[in-house]
């Protein structure tokens, strides 16, 4: 007895198409042929017969329906004797294979063609654009603040080369940079440490090339044979600016060894360290390097000296009224940051300075707004003993304990509080045992219970730092410490602990002094804390150092000098130094006052405005002839030795 099959006719159906197309392209063309034969030859008849015009005679008709038949089939269906009519089928059928295999291969063609630009492996042929290679959350920045700086050039080029698919690099900058002007965004798709790919991005031809630390732990060995690879692509050093950057401290020589004389590399753990214990002990000045890093306001700009050659360095202080002079950019390509107010000024010199664009640095003598009666001679501030708190512990700590030690007064104290067994944390204090100002002691805890939190009494702290702190157990072994923040699992912890802080703040109607490092700048606006706060984003702040270099390369040594111990360095001094605050002053005059103390005044911050003011209270190189009135609460801006 045959069983009756009784599953549905659809599938059945599919299941035989699926065996028909698997038998291959003989038996395909076959049923092809049949398929199409049952409903020409049918429809032909049809046509015919219903044809008042066709044949009489049975064979008339049958040859217009031979007629209908070849015409819809494209084989001639011409008539005559046997041999004509193959030999004339023969031929259509010739043609219809010429043809369609010519369709095929230029199909074929272009769609390879389309799916090879659709993996970006096609070369640039660019000149004088910018090269970034590596693929990570610095690439959005990076190429937001280009954009920015290209706004004013009729043509420019961004050339992003990374293992990510092409396309998904474009939709994912179009995102994040929704408007990118005249600027041309091209992505190529490739391993940025093999030289015959990065020829896909044409370095020799680049204005800058950046090399960005891609996430995880190996991201500082990548970028050194990312390098290695650069050099070996373009043997014979361009004009090109080569900038990098490298987490680790210890792989900082390491990389500028790779990228050789000319290349820049940055170290983000130095930078971002000294950055969170600068801002710790000066409120607000997180808020100064944002003004002067993004190409959104007033940046470093050099100048000719004109008719300043021959002069002091003291004089060009008030020779510009627009912008705010800084140092002296030397021949050779050195800068000397706030020289002394007596030094000459050479013809081959140019002129170090603040402005709001490069063609808003003109000369104009602000001497004669000098209100001398307003001019207050004051003694340098020693620093006083404090009481700070660090949350957390990660690879950037134990540099921030020493560079801590180098600004603090004596007699300061630093509790920190992180997760860590004994064995961790005794190893901490080793690293503190030497400090000569800065006395340190260690807690273990987590920084993301409120209980922890409360046996601290946090508001009685002249400052809280919270660094970013991968989540462990308090069992984890020193092998498993925590390495600086690259992810959002830190900025997570951050995020936890800065609502307790805040509820500990409101809980005494206090805005508690807080520096916050985050990963993602992304993470910072959801940060539970008043607009305006002190924020060290360690991936957009490397960034913007990036692209200013890429921009200026003399830059790298002003940013050199800013982010190191020795040297000249930001500082936010209380006006009332500078200035009496009875009456109205020029800026002119504060830059008078910080000359006589040799200093260079860049803006000032006003107390009533930090909050909620415009720039929260920042003002970087205000017009030397304005006249302020300030408060024994505000701030001037000065550039001085450290």
């Amino acid at each position: 007895m045959v069983q009756q099959d009784t599953r549905p006719l659809r599938p059945r159906l599919r299941y035989r198409f699926d065996n028909l197309v698997a038998g291959g392209t003989t038996a395909l063309i076959g049923w092809f042929a049949l398929a199409c034969l049952a409903v020409v030859v049918p429809a032909s008849t049809v046509l015919v017969w219903a044809d008042r015009s066709s044949p009489a005679t049975l064979a008339g008709r049958l040859t217009a329906v031979w007629v209908s038949v070849g015409q819809t089939l494209k084989i001639g269906g011409a008539v005559g004797s046997p041999l004509y009519v193959l030999a004339s089928v023969t031929l259509a059928l010739v043609a219809l294979l010429f043809v369609s295999t010519l369709v095929s291969l230029i199909t074929t063609g272009i769609n390879e063609r389309v799916l090879q630009l659709r993996r970006g492996h096609s070369t640039v042929l660019e000149a004088g654009h910018t090269v970034v290679l590596g693929w990570s959350y610095q690439v959005f920045p990076v190429v937001g603040e280009l954009v920015a700086a290209n706004a004013n050039q009729r043509r420019s080029a961004i050339a992003v080369l990374a293992p990510k698919d092409k396309v998904e690099m474009e939709e994912e900058i179009a995102t994040t940079v929704p408007d990118t002007g005249r600027t041309r965004i091209i992505c190529r798709n490739g391993t940025t440490t093999d030289p015959v790919v990065l020829a896909r991005v044409s370095p020799q031809t680049a204005k800058a090339v950046l090399v960005l630390p891609p996430d995880g732990e190996e991201g500082d060995a990548h970028v050194v044979k990312t390098l290695l690879a650069l050099g070996a692509a373009v043997p014979r050093a361009g004009d090109a600016v080569v900038v990098a950057a490298v987490r680790d401290t210890r792989n900082h020589v390491t990389a500028r060894l790779a990228a050789g004389p000319g290349g820049h590399v940055l170290c983000v753990d130095d930078i971002v360290a000294r950055l969170l214990v600068q801002t710790a002990l000066q409120p607000g000045l997180s808020l100064v390097y944002q003004e002067l890093l993004d190409f959104a306001g007033d940046e470093f700009y050099t100048a000719d000296v004109g008719g300043l050659a021959g002069r002091t360095f003291g004089e060009a202080l008030l020779s510009f009224t627009t912008s705010s002079v800084v140092g002296l950019l030397r021949l050779d390509g050195t800068v000397a940051l706030n020289p002394a107010p007596g030094t000459t000024i050479d013809p081959t010199e140019r002129i170090l300075l603040i402005s709001q664009d490069d063609d808003t640095a003109v000369q104009a003598d602000a001497a004669a707004c000098v209100d001398e009666e307003a001019i207050v001679t004051a003694l340098p501030r020693a620093p006083l003993a404090q009481r700070l708190l660090l949350l957390g512990w990660n690879r950037r700590a134990p540099l921030m304990v020493q560079q801590l030690d180098e600004y603090v007064g004596p007699g300061t104290t630093l509790d920190v509080v992180a997760l860590g067994d004994d064995t961790t944390l005794y190893g901490a204090r080793g690293l503190a045992a030497a400090r000569t100002r800065l006395k340190v002691t260690f807690r273990s805890g987590d920084i993301t219970d409120p209980a922890v939190l409360d046996k601290l009494d946090v508001p009685s702290y002249d400052s809280v730092i919270v660094i970013g702190e991968t989540d462990r157990t308090p069992t984890a072994s020193p092998a498993a410490a925590p390495d600086a923040p690259t992810g959002s699992g830190t900025d997570d912890r951050t995020l936890v602990t800065l609502l307790h802080l805040r509820a500990i703040g409101e809980a005494v109607h206090r805005e508690l002094a807080l520096t916050t490092e985050m990963a993602d700048d992304g993470n910072r606006l959801l940060a539970p804390v008043r607009e305006g706060a002190d924020f060290i984003v360690s991936g957009r702040l490397i960034s913007l150092l990036m692209t200013q270099i890429s921009e200026s390369r003399h830059l790298a040594g002003v940013f050199e000098e800013l982010f190191r111990a020795e040297g000249n360095e930001l500082y936010l001094r209380p006006v009332t130094d500078y200035v009496r605050t009875d009456r109205e002053v020029t800026f002119a005059t504060l830059v008078e006052s910080a000359r006589r103390r040799r200093e260079c005044a860049v803006g000032y911050r006003v107390r009533a405005q930090a909050a909620t003011g415009p720039a929260y209270g920042v003002r970087i190189n205000p017009d030397k002839r304005q006249r302020l009135r300030f408060t024994d609460g505000d701030w001037l801006i000065v550039l001085a030795e450290s």
